[in-house]
C-alpha cells in the first residue's frame, strides 16, 4: 500500500468515530426535542451534516485509492448511515491497515533475505 492510500484510509478512519457520535447525539437531541423544551437539533444537525459530508468525501477518496470492490465500498458507505456504524467502520479500517503493515513487513523481510537458489520448504 502506498503512502497516499494509507493516508486516505487513515482520514476515513479518523472521521468515522466522530461522525458516528454526532449521529447518535442527533438522535438523542431529536428525542429530547419532542419530549422536552430542549432543542439542540439545529446545532447538532449542522455538526452531523458537516461530519457526514467529510465522511463521504474521505470515503470516495479511499475507495478511489484503495481500489475496493463495490461490496466493500458499499459496506463502508452503509456504516455512515447506520447509527453507530462509524464505530464498526473504524474497526474494519484499523484491521485493514494492520494487515497491510504486516504484509509490507513480510515483503520487506523477503527482499532482505539472501537468495541461495534453493527452494524453501
Amino acid at each position: 500500500m502506498d503512502l497516499k492510500t494509507a493516508s486516505a484510509l487513515r482520514r476515513l478512519r479518523l472521521i468515522s468515530a466522530p461522525e458516528a457520535v454526532s449521529f447518535l447525539l442527533l438522535l438523542v437531541c431529536s428525542v429530547l426535542k419532542r419530549t422536552t423544551e430542549f432543542n439542540a437539533v439545529p446545532v447538532m444537525g449542522a455538526v452531523h451534516g458537516a461530519l457526514f459530508v467529510l465522511y463521504v468525501i474521505f470515503w470516495l477518496d479511499a475507495w478511489n485509492r484503495a481500489k475496493w470492490p463495490l461490496g466493500r465500498a458499499a459496506l463502508y458507505f452503509a456504516c455512515s448511515v447506520l447509527p453507530g456504524g462509524g464505530f464498526y467502520a473504524d474497526r474494519l479500517l484499523r484491521r485493514e491497515a494492520e494487515e497491510s503493515v504486516i504484509a509490507a513487513r513480510a515483503r520487506a523481510g523477503q527482499a532482505e533475505r539472501p537468495s541461495t537458489g534453493a527452494v524453501d520448504a
